[in-house]
């Protein structure tokens, strides 16, 4: 059986009508009988090509402020009838239906008008609901019927009917009709979402449609692949593509690096997804010396983000590393041909971009999902637990070493004194690991503890952590405090003149 079709129908009717013209004025040569409706009826007008008011067939005018208008039972059978069915045929001659072969449509911009912080009323009327008819039914039928489901495909269609003079295959519908599903199954879930914004359904809907295969997982036996919009975020400016861990480094450094957005110049050094180095100075220079001074054996290979622009000055001392990635929202011309010297180092310009106020990951069978910890401390927030208060020093210390807490994996503690990371203790089973492994490598880095302080992401069941950390020079502690034995630290702090205060927020990142 010959399952290639010639085009000898079409119905119009899109949005976006970018690369709409050569595709007209194809089908015009190839003496194609087009069908249009409203705005997109009066575009094929002006250029000249004749056109069949869709009204013509339903006997219908477009309706209800232009809410009705294709959908008809003319237009659907011409869309839905099966070729080779003979009942099918018989209902098209008794009533009158003309046959569609091809079916282009572009949505009403829903995503975008949500995006835009339109009105309600305004994003309801961008629900479009003749147009995603109009897919679903030329999708169904991609055996005899052609949809092209979106701007996105105008240029492989023109491509399409151009090489093959107006004639399709089988194939080529299947592909066009998964392409279809796709839109229109995406443009569902983002309506969906829209609705349920408040979460009154406990279900998940999530649909990406741009997405990239990297060049592998974590390791090379495992495939890899993002799905999002990275260019709304970054501007590329230099180096090899971004692998998988890159991506998760980037993601753990842009959100660390909001924490201190507004903040003096800004620098910090992340190596598999915890900061090894960041400290706030005067110039972008002197944060990039001491955040690398922080530990210099782990930048190695690692992630640099700053919160400003990366000048000359920066980079020829950026450029003394080996580093994968280097990010800010500016960098000096000069300091880009700098940088590019290094083939691989990828350089990325951060644009101002909403991130997500949730966070997804697999869990056993399912899909775990939470808001995310988006409370930053403040000194508003800080409750002084013991007779010792912080001074004005330790306060600022105490809220930059909280803001790394939070992005460091449990268990963890934080030492900073200065503006500046001296070490923190990773992802641990216990504090008291993760408070010795900080004071090895800010010993082993000749960090002078005398005077920094502690940030700890949960509260401290024993005062063992605190005896550990006065012994080692800390004068003030932050945590969140509300373990039953609270007391047991107060009391030790108040001995040994420590200050210590309570957020009454836990920050743990598992």
């Amino acid at each position: 059986m010959n399952t290639t079709k010639t085009i000898k129908s079409a119905l119009i009717s899109v949005f976006d009508k970018t690369g709409l013209e050569p595709i007209v004025q194809k089908l015009h040569e190839q003496k194609v009988t087009i069908y249009s409706t409203g705005g997109t009826e009066d575009f094929i007008k002006n250029l000249g090509i004749p056109v069949v008011p869709v009204e013509d067939v339903t006997s219908y005018p477009s309706i209800l402020g232009g809410r009705v208008k294709t959908l008809h039972p003319k237009v659907f059978g011409g869309i839905l009838n099966r070729q080779d069915n003979e009942t099918d045929v018989q209902q098209m001659k008794e009533f009158d239906i003309p046959q569609i072969d091809v079916v282009i449509v572009d949505l009403y911009p829903f995503e975008k008008t949500v995006a835009s912080g339109a009105s309600d009323s305004d994003i309801i009327e961008k629900i479009d609901i003749g147009g995603i008819s109009l897919i679903r039914a030329a999708a169904k039928n991609f055996k005899d019927t052609v949809i092209i489901p979106s701007v996105n495909e105008y240029a492989l269609f023109l491509d399409c009917i151009t090489n093959n003079n107006g004639a399709t295959t089988l194939e080529e519908r299947k592909t066009f009709a998964a392409k279809a599903f796709n839109v229109s199954s995406h443009y569902d879930s983002a309506i969906f979402n829209y609705f349920n914004k408040n979460h009154e359904e406990t279900v998940l809907k999530i649909s990406e449609i741009k997405g990239a295969v990297l060049r592998y997982g974590e390791n090379p036996h495992q495939k890899g692949f993002f799905f999002g919009e990275f260019d709304t975020m970054f501007t590329k400016l230099h180096g090899k593509e971004l692998s998988y861990n890159n991506l998760l480094d980037v993601d753990a450094a842009v959100n660390l690096m909001g924490e201190f957005k507004n903040d003096k110049p800004t620098f910090a050094i992340l190596k598999h997804n915890n900061a090894c180095g960041i400290a706030t100075r005067k110039t972008m220079k002197e944060a990039y010396l001491d955040a690398l001074a922080g530990d210099p054996t782990s930048a190695f290979g690692g992630v640099l983000i700053a919160n400003g622009n990366i000048d000359l000055a920066t980079a020829e001392e950026i450029n003394k590393l080996f580093c994968e990635v280097v990010i800010a929202p500016s960098f000096d011309d000069h300091a880009v041909d700098l940088l590019e010297e290094k083939k691989n180092r990828i350089i990325l310009v951060q644009k101002e971009a909403v991130l997500p106020k949730t966070s997804v990951r697999t869990c056993l069978n399912g899909i775990l999902v939470q808001d995310k910890d988006l409370i930053t401390d403040s000194k508003s927030d800080l409750k002084t637990a013991t007779k010792t208060s912080p001074t004005q020093e330790e306060i600022e210390d105490l809220l930059f070493a909280s803001k790394i807490c939070k992005h460091t994996k449990s268990n963890t503690i934080v030492l900073a004194k200065n503006r500046q990371l001296c070490a923190s203790g990773t992802g641990q089973t216990s504090r008291v690991d993760a408070l010795n492994q900080a004071i090895h490598k800010a010993v082993s880095f000749e960090f002078d503890l005398t005077g920094a302080v502690m940030a700890s992401d949960a509260f401290f069941p024993f005062p063992d952590c605190v005896e550990i950390a006065k012994k080692a020079g800390i004068t003030a502690v932050i945590q969140p405090g509300g373990s039953i034995k609270d007391e047991l630290s107060i009391n030790y702090c108040n001995e040994n003149n420590v200050a210590m205060v309570f957020t009454g927020i836990r920050h743990f990142k598992h």
